[in-house]
């Protein structure tokens, strides 16, 4: 019998470089892929940034390639990186929105450009290192199940792939733990096996969005005031680029205790502030939905939610208000609900779902 074609993402990371590993051994013909999405860097860039995208993240990954003894390439995707996450990622900062580019990069570049190439050129499946498993349902759908461990588990960046990409989608690092993965990489000698992993944003390294947004965009926000609640203007702020929902540090203001972003008004350019308690609520609304364990949603239904990937998830029952427009409502107040981040619906340990913070 043939065996089946897997084309693994390779990041230069020890986690997708052990799941070409057991691909491998579990006897899948597999090529090494890493994507070229945004690299410009220079040398000292290089060193510097270990990102999952950096340019050194390609010599890593060949290296890897290299030891395991499979096929590696370097495929180009910058247009569709930049199309569907950094445009993307501008756009909602100077709505005054917090967008989520690692989950844009996963649905459009990761999957849907890498899924298409790799199908034209007979591959069977895609394959990534992330901490997550594919399920197939008793109703006949795939959904994304909770990995083994808890702490690790990036289902939640993952909750708007479509059917068709599920299906052609393998996981194996999703039935381990990080130290297992890693242990598997010391024993094979992989050089990556304590390669740190990446945590920033893989285009802006700094975390100076503000000035990213400037500088590739022109999109510099003004100043304008700071309100408190009430509308009483108590400051002046750089400009709504620089501000998330449920922000403390960075405000510069002289109140005497500790306030908070609680809201960010592009039309106004205001950016308001309260107290603590502000920046909780009971009721988010939520679009751009993405069912997976159901075609759709039938009724209220009581499921966990997560408002942001290190959120831990809340109780909450959500119900559908329009065509593509769900309301949750949370038994006990949630902290910082902030537009343009996900909402991802848990029914145990499947994804039902999820959309965009409205």
């Amino acid at each position: 019998m043939e065996k089946k074609k897997v084309v693994v993402g390779m990041s230069g990371g020890v986690d997708s470089s052990v799941a070409a590993w057991l691909l491998k051994e579990q006897g899948y013909d597999v090529i090494g892929v890493t994507m070229q999405i945004w690299q410009d860097e220079d040398r000292e860039a290089v060193e510097e940034n270990g990102g999952c995208c950096g340019l050194s993240a390609v010599e890593d990954a060949r290296r890897v390639a290299g030891q395991l003894d499979i096929p590696y390439y370097v495929m180009n995707f910058k247009a569709e990186f930049k199309k569907n996450v950094m445009d993307y990622f501008a756009a909602e900062y100077a709505r005054g929105r917090t967008p989520n580019p690692c989950i844009a990069c996963n649905r459009y570049v990761k999957w849907e450009s890498l899924l298409k190439r790799s199908m034209d050129i007979g591959a069977d499946y895609i394959a990534t290192g992330h901490y997550a498993r594919i399920a197939r349902l008793e109703n006949g759908r795939y959904a994304l199940e909770k990995s083994a461990t808890a702490s690790k588990d990036q289902t939640y960046a993952l909750y708007n792939l479509t059917q068709y990409q599920l299906s052609h989608t393998l996981m194996p690092v999703g039935e381990y733990t990080k130290d297992e993965i890693r242990s598997i990489a010391d024993r094979l000698g992989l050089n990556v096996a304590h390669k740190p992993d990446s945590q920033e944003i893989c285009f802006v390294p700094d975390k100076d969005y503000a000035r990213f947004i400037d500088e590739n965009y022109g999109l510099k926000c003004p100043e304008g005031n700071f309100v408190t609640t009430g509308g009483e203007v108590i400051g002046r702020h750089k400009g709504i680029t620089h501000y998330t929902i449920g922000q403390r540090k960075g405000l510069n203001l002289a109140m005497g205790h500790p306030v908070f972003v609680t809201e960010i008004r592009p039309d106004t350019n205001e950016v308001v502030i309260g107290e603590n308690e502000d920046v909780f609520g009971n009721v988010l609304y939520a679009g751009h939905l993405n069912f997976m364990a159901v075609e759709d949603l039938d009724g209220e239904k009581e499921v966990v939610a997560k408002i942001r990937y290190n959120h831990k998830g809340s109780p909450c029952v959500i119900t559908r208000t329009g065509e593509d427009e769900v309301k949750c409502t949370f038994p006990e107040p949630v902290r910082a609900i902030t537009p343009g981040q996900a909402v991802v619906f848990y029914d145990g340990d499947y994804v039902l779902g999820g959309g965009t913070i409205l």
